[in-house]
């Protein structure tokens, strides 16, 4: 089989390397991809959102699979695209992508089908958001409707913030055409969690569970990012939330799903606040998570080429999904300055130091014969042992010795 992945983050790094261990691929084309991708696969120079390139691209080259990694092609479309010109491809089609494209269709799919989330508002101007706010406590949540690369979640300790935080997403349009409209939601309180699934439109299968870290600095203080690093197994995710999870969020999602008329044949990734009422839905994702990805796959055991074949033949409820029960601990290093401002063009060092460890490729690229940075979140350093905490030590032990300059990490990452 030749597969083909859209995207250049450390996911689609992770998922080119799951990919290339099955028997059934012979080869492997990442577009765009990165210096981590070149090792095992072919970078080829189409950008993810560019969908003709692509559909063309895999034509031409006779693609048997492709996978979609980030989330703007889907929303754009791209899975119809393909689907028209008979192409397997895993992901949703545009309709079922807004699960993930629009915060608002999320929430009223959530309201719809009676699955456990925060109250909240859909608001169009600021009058009607400040109008709005008098129902809610502090602090309160402020969240644009559309694709803000993970820029779009402001929490708001007072009612000034939160009117500042509207003002300037539908008035200011600081993120442009992802602000026009504005979810306000109360605030929940608990341990979050993420549960990636795959979902070929009949069955719904929960992968194993992991958790985030948004925040930039240790202590979970600074601002919100991409994700600083994951943890897997999540601690908090117990025989009695899954089961919770199973019945009151995974089935009426398939349920929804099947109502709404999706073409989906993907993964739905569910992030989840487990509060003292229960585990609720914070968001939907219509792909793989970054860098929750590089936690959960490689504690996959099953050939996840014949799990994608599965999906797109709607055979899922057919495999029997195996996980190794030892434990992974990402930590994503970054370049100075990230969220925010950062340099590029840094060149990395010691990386052939990192024995045992897996080291998955997020914004990086080669130039002049060295590898240097080309993202905020350049690396992510995995390690896999027989429970978390060991995994955790394993990460810890080694990263110094990978260098760029102004790079820094989160230390806390896997802690309870």
């Amino acid at each position: 089989m030749k597969v083909l992945i859209i995207g250049s983050g450390g996911r689609e790094h992770t998922i080119a390397w799951k990919l290339q261990q099955s028997p059934l691929v012979t080869e492997i084309f990442c577009a765009p991809g990165n210096a981590g991708t070149t090792q095992i696969a072919t970078n080829v120079e189409i950008n993810s959102n560019d969908m003709d390139q692509l559909v063309e691209f895999a034509e031409r080259n006779a693609i048997d699979l492709t996978v979609v990694g980030p989330e703007e092609p889907l929303v754009n479309g791209i899975v119809d695209k393909f689907r028209e010109k008979n192409l397997s491809i895993i992901g949703p089609d545009k309709n079922g992508a807004q699960l993930e494209g629009s915060k608002a269709f999320a929430k009223a799919f959530m309201d719809k089908y009676h699955i456990p989330t925060a109250k909240y508002d859909e608001v169009h101007t600021l009058e009607e958001g400040i109008a709005a706010l008098e129902k809610y406590s502090y602090p309160v949540v402020v969240k644009a409707d559309g694709l803000a690369a993970g820029k779009g979640v402001f929490i708001c300790e007072s009612k000034e913030e939160a009117a500042a935080a509207m003002k300037e997403l539908l008035e200011d349009q600081i993120l442009g055409d992802a602000g026009k409209d504005v979810v306000i939601e109360e605030f929940l309180s608990g341990i979050e969690t993420s549960i990636l699934c795959f979902v070929d439109g009949k069955t719904i299968v929960p992968m194993v569970s992991s958790q985030d870290h948004k925040r930039a600095f240790d202590g979970d203080q600074g601002p919100n990012t991409g994700g600083m690093g994951t943890y897997s197994p999540n601690y908090v995710y117990t025989e009695d939330i899954e089961k919770r999870v199973e019945r009151e969020i995974l089935a009426p999602t398939l349920y929804g799903i099947q109502k709404e008329e999706m073409d989906y044949r993907g993964i739905v990734f569910i992030g989840l606040m487990i509060t003292d009422h229960g585990p609720k839905v914070l968001e939907y994702n219509v792909r793989f998570g970054d860098p929750e990805t590089q936690v959960v796959l490689p504690r996959l055991e099953t050939d996840l080429v014949q799990i994608f074949n599965s999906i797109i033949h709607g055979k899922l409820e057919d495999m029997n999904i195996q996980w190794t029960e030892n434990g992974a601990v990402c930590v994503i290093l970054a370049s100075g300055g990230y969220p925010n401002q950062y340099e590029k063009g840094l060149e990395i060092t010691g990386l052939e130091e990192m024995e045992d460890l897996l080291i998955f490729h997020s914004g990086t690229t080669m130039s002049g014969g060295k590898m240097v940075t080309a993202g905020g979140r350049v690396l992510g350093v995995v390690a896999i042992d027989k429970n978390t905490e060991e995994a955790r030590n394993k990460v810890y032990r080694n990263i110094d010795k990978i260098k760029f300059e102004g790079s820094f990490y989160r230390r806390d990452i896997g802690t309870k």
